[in-house]
């Protein structure tokens, strides 16, 4: 018997990372289509998940459990630094920022994800991911540190999804690919790339993560529900 997909009735959602471009867009597609949206950002509420102690704090206020819970955060500059070329350029700062924002920020906000997702239904953690991440599909080499965090953050999600299947049975955790979305995050690199603007870019997001269901958790998924390569 198939399982069913998660897409019935208003859902609660949390988006971390809420006030950039993507997340905003996010944000904005929930609330249309009637979804109570909770939205968590560093700017707008002070949450830095690469801190534990505001990731605690912040998350332990919320009340509610959330049948769709995102993380939208992400850099693909840290700190002013652009990513690097070649392996000849790596720098350990540089290397050590990437994976505290890419890696280290979801892999947190995931500790807590046992008591944001519900157990007697249906639910979606979801990490904003990047097709560079994947070691399968690399074939340019380049962007040393931002490929390695966001391949790390594929391998955390992927094993929290065998962890919490224990707990949480009816869950779908995963990492999606949005493509090239136009925002300040992507502003010099979009000019070589196809890409389309936040809005539809969540719309597509959201449609990918409306079909999941608990069979397809610990996998890695572009905007179209295509499975990437790790």
């Amino acid at each position: 018997m198939p399982q069913a997909a998660y897409h019935i009735g208003m859902k609660n959602i949390l988006i971390i990372g809420a006030s950039g471009g993507i997340g905003a867009a996010l944000y904005r597609h929930h609330k249309t289509r009637g979804d109570d949206v909770v939205g968590l950002s560093r700017s707008v509420d002070g949450l830095d998940i690469v801190n534990a102690q505001s990731v605690a704090h912040h998350l332990g206020q919320l009340g509610c459990s959330f049948d769709r819970v995102i993380v939208a955060t992400g850099a693909l500059s840290v700190n002013g630094t652009e990513p690097e070329k070649t392996i000849k350029a790596v720098d350990a700062r540089v290397m050590a920022d990437q994976f505290a924002v890419n890696a280290i920020g979801p892999a947190l906000i995931l500790a807590h994800a046992h008591h944001l997702l519900p157990k007697d239904r249906g639910s979606v953690f979801a990490v904003l991911s990047a097709k560079v991440g994947s070691i399968g599909d690399n074939r340019l080499g380049g962007w040393i540190s931002y490929r390695a965090a966001k391949a790390a953050v594929n391998q955390i999600v992927h094993t929290s999804a065998i962890e919490l299947s224990r707990s949480h049975p009816k869950s779908s955790v995963v990492t999606l690919h949005p493509g090239t979305v136009q925002t300040p995050f992507t502003s010099k690199y979009v000019a070589r790339h196809a890409c389309v603007p936040a809005d539809q870019a969540a719309a597509r997001l959201v449609s990918v993560m409306d079909d999941l269901t608990p069979d397809k958790s610990g996998g890695f998924y572009d905007y179209s529900g295509a499975l990437l390569p790790w």
